[in-house]
């Protein structure tokens, strides 16, 4: 019998039951009661029998997932992490602790810190050791988003710039702290490569031509915007060698890089004549057509003698803004990235734009912001030297001023964080069965060295609350692979919570 069969036969059965029990309507009462009991009881059972034969039902669509929840495009927004329920049920400090410290262990040699806070009043729910001073890795670039969000302002941009030379047939190229550029046309839309060498050369061109240059032209580079020594001792040479890092300077292509698309291995010495020979070669193309010519070699522009006037700018491209420059550092925790950053902000706070610089500047933003700095050690601005002591208390606190709102400036780092499992330096993370529960929820920036591992960030719990949390591990065996799953499992718990 097939399914339209049995659904037409109880239909059938439907009808002449209803025929029947109007027919008899007028001679029995009774007989119209069990009419219409039997229709009420016919109806049902055929919509019972008829699945059977039809299939089951589709489920019902899953609900959309709450704001939060969302990759975090969103969450920079006013209306973001700020429809939060304020009255959501906090954990208690006991319960979390039992939550976190099953998991917090190391695998072999040294020791977890670690601090969670109740965003929105500060309560610490767990605290191991949150107070002790801690080698933090790339922890340590949250600070320099800070120092660079305030000191220089979200929307601000880096131009670099190309002047009339020393003498007519020489032009300058000057670094303005753009370590991003790219070798080909400015790309709007892109962070790295927003400012392009090929759209500069172009617009160096039609100046020259404007000003009836002709004949061969030299490409001298000025990057006297950063002082002091370009590689920092407090770096390890197989650091420097193996390309974590290389030397300062306010001008490089792809993060000195050779190539973007290759993110490891050895990286340019010299970043600003790197960008300078580009440049001459992009110029020699533009400028063929022109009746112009320009000289193989570049050459660092001399310094000034004296008080010279400003010489006239011929061309401009600017960078990606701070905000879009700093979400990108978070993202994929690039060291030379943070170290330009870093040395913007002093010389936006009339500091030296040197490493030196760069510490005190970071140190004095964070001063600013209310977070206590005066127990830090600071070599550095990325996270690469081991001589760097900040506490899990800090980096909770920093976490609290970026989620709070209360400056807007630094709300704009919360693209940044990298998503657990879907994004950045934590895509590879949270696939186990032990930590799945965290991703795509964890929000947090990664730290790796040698014996060293941190977790800092933040999370909204099972029932709403808005959590931030930094977990550091120091002395670890390296390579031990159950130390990130820990740090991983601790950040899931937190997800997990109502821990009451």
């Amino acid at each position: 019998m097939t399914k339209t069969t049995v659904t037409d036969a109880w239909t059938d059965r439907v009808r002449r039951a209803a025929d029947s029990g109007l027919a008899a309507v007028k001679s029995s009462w009774p007989a119209v009661l069990l009419t219409a009991l039997l229709v009420a009881l016919a109806v049902p059972a055929a919509l019972l029998v008829a699945p059977g034969f039809l299939g089951p039902e589709p489920p019902a669509p899953a609900p959309p997932a709450p704001e939060w929840q969302q990759v975090p495009a969103t969450l920079s927004a006013p209306e973001g992490l700020a429809q939060l329920d304020a009255s959501a049920d906090m954990p208690s400090p006991e319960a979390v602790t039992a939550r976190l410290d099953p998991v917090l262990k190391t695998d072999g040699g040294g020791t977890f810190t670690g601090l969670v806070q109740d965003a929105v009043t500060g309560q610490v729910l767990f605290d191991r050791g949150g107070s002790e001073s801690r080698v933090p890795a790339s922890n340590l670039k949250l600070l320099t988003a800070v120092a660079a969000l305030r000191s220089l302002g979200p929307d601000r941009r880096f131009s670099t710039t190309v002047t009339a030379g020393p003498t007519a047939d020489q032009v300058v190229l000057k670094g303005g702290g753009d370590v991003l550029l790219g070798s080909g046309e400015s790309a709007a839309e892109k962070v790295m490569g927003h400012g392009g060498l090929a759209t500069l050369a172009a617009l160096t061109v039609e100046a020259l031509q404007a000003a009836g240059t002709l004949g061969e032209i030299k490409v001298l580079v000025d990057d006297s915007l950063f002082t002091g020594p370009a590689l920092n001792p407090a770096w390890q040479a197989g650091d420097v060698a193996a390309g974590e890092v290389a030397p300062l300077y306010p001008l490089a292509l792809h993060s000195a890089r050779f190539d973007p698309a290759v993110t490891a291995g050895p990286r340019p010495q010299d970043s600003a004549i790197t960008a300078a020979e580009e440049f001459a070669a992009r110029l020699r193309q533009a400028g063929a057509a022109a009746g112009l010519t320009v000289a193989a070699a570049v050459e660092r522009a001399p310094a000034p003698a004296g008080q010279t006037a400003a010489p006239p700018v011929l061309a401009e491209v600017q960078s990606a803004t701070v905000a879009e420059q700093v979400d990108l550092m978070l993202q994929v925790s690039d060291n030379y990235l943070a170290e330009a950053l870093g040395r913007m902000a002093a010389v936006a706070a009339g500091l030296p734009g040197s490493n030196d610089g760069a510490t005190a500047a970071v140190r004095a933003q964070l001063a600013e912001a209310g977070i206590p700095s005066d127990s830090m050690q600071l070599v550095d601005v990325c996270g690469l030297a081991m001589g760097n002591q900040v506490s899990a208390r800090q980096f909770a606190e920093v976490v609290r001023a970026i989620t709070s709102g209360t400056d807007s400036r630094l709300r704009e780092a919360l693209d940044g964080f990298p998503v657990a499992g879907l994004t950045g330096t934590l895509d590879a993370r949270y696939g186990e069965e032990s930590t799945a529960g965290g991703a795509g929820l964890v929000r947090a920036k990664t730290g790796t060295l040698n014996t060293v591992l941190a977790l800092s960030g933040y999370v909204v719990d099972a029932d709403g609350r808005l959590l931030v949390f930094s977990f550091i591990g120091n002395g670890l065996t390296p390579g031990a692979a159950g130390n990130r799953v820990a740090l991983d499992q601790a950040a899931t718990a937190l997800a997990a919570c109502g821990c009451r």
